[in-house]
């Protein structure tokens, strides 16, 4: 039997979402379209994928175990795709606050007839997009983990602590990490999980907190009703170009030389 890696993405989201709606939403099709696939991947493995009632949609078993094989698959059916694709695209990932539109515009002027696009990451994915195969490179903030990449250091800046503008902290000029004893972090890792720095920091204006960011990161994402405070006693963020070890085109190699100039 083949494997179509249409459904297969298909019932990938469905499984994280755990809803057929917001799979649908997520995957920009219509819900009937998206149930009619989902039913006839089960009907092809001949096996039920998800229980559905009215308290929600929930994987089974035989789900739970495709899931776990699926990501894997397409993540390498991605990245195939990738090193055999034409050689006229070039992607650049990139992390909330960094600028990397100078680098891009050398190695565009260097090579006029090569479409070089960008994504931009979160903390949740910016390793696995180079993994996967959406992106070449990536500028990633660390630590992130180091299996199957290679890395070369860009830069480090300070960490800031974003508070609201009401906050006792508000008016200081600085801050040591001290200061923020007490104060409740708003970070990534929190449940349920913020997966962007939008979504931190409209917690923090909602709720208070402190979240502690790059200060690229919390320049680019200024707002009237929070303020941010240099932390003087903190490690800084570090910047690293990061791309997947087992890929060595001259492409990403020129781009490696080219971000370590910019």
């Amino acid at each position: 039997m083949d494997l179509d890696l249409r459904k297969l993405r298909y019932f990938v989201a469905v499984a994280e979402h755990l809803s057929f709606g917001r799979a649908a939403e997520a995957l920009h099709i219509a819900q009937p379209v998206l149930s009619r696939q989902i039913r006839a991947l089960e009907t092809e493995l001949k096996v039920r994928l998800f229980d559905r009632s009215p308290k929600g949609t929930a994987l089974t078993p035989a789900g739970e175990q495709l899931l776990a094989d699926a990501r894997p698959l397409l993540a390498q059916a991605s990245a195939l795709l990738r090193r055999v694709g034409v050689a006229d695209t070039f992607t650049v990932g990139f992390m909330p606050g960094l600028i990397v539109t100078p680098a891009v515009r050398v190695l565009a002027s260097r090579h006029p007839g090569l479409r070089i696009d960008v994504v931009r990451t979160t903390w949740e994915d910016q390793v696995e997009v180079i993994h996967d195969g959406r992106v070449d490179v990536s500028y990633v903030r660390l630590p992130v983990p180091t299996a199957g990449l290679r890395f070369t250091p860009l830069f480090t800046e300070p960490r800031v602590a974003v508070v609201p503008a009401t906050h006792r902290l508000a008016g200081k000029e600085s801050v040591l990490e001290a200061d923020l004893t007490g104060e409740r972090r708003v970070q990534h890792t929190d449940p349920p999980g913020f997966r962007s720095v939008e979504e931190k920091l409209e917690h923090v204006a909602l709720h208070g907190g402190v979240a502690i960011l790059p200060l690229s990161a919390a320049v680019f994402y200024s707002r009237d009703d929070l303020v941010h405070v240099p932390i003087e006693d903190i490690a800084p963020n570090e910047v690293a170009l990061a791309w997947a070890e087992h890929r060595h085109t001259p492409l990403i190699a020129e781009f490696i030389a080219i971000a370590r100039q910019a």
